[in-house]
């Protein structure tokens, strides 16, 4: 009985405070102090959702979160998808870092950033990946030393999402050059305008520079900025990943990324207008149509086996190497989805420029290019596949 008492009144807060420009397709804000939100409606329903703390619906009130259940989440969830409203707030700050202050941040840590996240009034990138260490992430070279109130910092990131956006990094840095590799890593945030930050984009095969190149040249990160203990990070960096990977898998109790799924009945929709359909409504290639319900059957398998998930953890705490599973499921389903809504289209869907495409089937060939690294970042799935083995299924090295 509250729980309907709180839909009625989510309903209700909805119909009142989300425009139409906030509806339907439209900007997302990721909290960019570089990235102007153009529509009006856009950036009252940021301001509204902040206030009331639902930009991060499970993040507790002191820090400008919503204190709800995980239940209550997933009302308010199927309430603003029942209205088309988009999510008023995205970024590494609420899907990934945030979380992870929440865990191991000092109280005076919190308050310094976590409102300023819920908010949206900065955007995070993250300082992980490095020419000479990817999957093997503990290899990492890029130095921070000791300067006593501050860490100078230097070394080159790569593959930095959204680095020339960013407002701030977190970063894992080489604090003990003579310890085992797995030690001597500290977790530190740091702000990017500096001098000492240099940012590359790095253009991709789809036409967009989502990545970048990040190099430090006597950077300085302050000490007040160091997050646990030093040479202690290695855990923590880890722990950062399991919430990125739940935000990918549709775990995430911060609201993040947004699904790595198509909307139901887009794939349908796609082969009926470049196959036609038969008088009874059917796609007409019975090919294409078992495709679709296969992808189609598998996706409403997955979403439920979220919903699931979700009702069973009723702490909304990110859950640990099983996230890697619904990394992998999920990832794998959003590039299959992008594969097809290419394929279906025939030739027209492998435009690139020109007339003779439309803009829909020019954003299809862009979004599959793009949708090749889904299954790398956040961990490849062979990473995930090892980390299920050992961790989850308990299988011998």
């Amino acid at each position: 009985m509250r729980i309907e008492i709180f839909r009625e009144e989510v309903k209700d807060w909805l119909a009142e405070n989300c425009g139409k420009g906030a509806r339907g397709p439209g900007q997302f804000p990721s909290g960019s102090t570089k990235i102007k939100i153009e529509d009006k409606d856009t950036r009252l329903w940021l301001d509204r959702m902040a206030e009331k703390g639902w930009t991060v619906p499970q993040w507790p009130k002191e820090y400008g979160g919503g204190g709800l259940t995980a239940e209550e989440h997933g009302v308010l969830v199927e309430e603003m998808n029942a209205i088309q409203a988009r999510t008023p707030l995205m970024g590494m700050g609420i899907s990934m870092l945030g979380p992870t202050l929440l865990e191991y941040a000092t109280e005076a840590q919190k308050q310094r950033h976590l409102p300023r996240i819920a908010r949206g009034e900065v955007a995070w990138c993250q300082g992980y990946s490095e020419p000479g260490a990817g999957s093997d992430l503990a290899s990492l070279n890029t130095k921070a030393v000791d300067k006593g109130d501050y860490f100078e910092i230097n070394g080159q990131k790569i593959w930095t999402s959204g680095a020339q956006f960013a407002d701030w990094m977190f970063a894992l840095v080489r604090t003990d050059p003579d310890v085992p590799k797995h030690e001597g890593i500290s977790f530190i945030l740091l702000p990017m305008d500096q001098p000492g930050i240099t940012i590359k984009p790095i253009r991709l095969i789809s036409g967009t520079s989502p990545f970048c190149e990040t190099f430090f040249d006597n950077a300085r990160a302050d000490k007040n900025d160091l997050i646990g203990q030093l040479n202690h990070g290695w855990g923590i960096g880890k722990r950062l990943l399991q919430h990125e990977r739940s935000g990918q898998g549709g775990l995430g109790a911060g609201g993040g990324r947004r699904a790595l799924q198509v909307a139901p009945g887009r794939l349908q929709n796609i082969a009926k207008e470049y196959m036609g359909e038969t008088d009874a409504g059917q796609i007409a290639d019975a090919a294409a149509r078992d495709q679709v319900i296969r992808h189609n059957m598998n996706s409403h398998a997955f979403r439920l086996t979220q919903q699931r998930v979700g009702q069973e953890n009723r702490s909304g705490k990110t859950l640990g190497d099983t996230t890697s599973i619904f990394k992998v499921y999920g990832s794998s389903l959003a590039r299959d989805a992008a594969n097809m809504q290419v394929a279906l289209r025939g030739s027209q869907g492998y435009g690139w420029e020109g007339n003779g495409f439309s803009a829909a089937e020019l954003e299809a060939t862009r979004t599959w290019l793009g949708s090749r690294a889904i299954t790398i970042y956040g961990g490849t799935n062979e990473i995930q596949f090892n980390i299920i083995s050992k961790r989850v299924l308990g299988l011998p090295d």
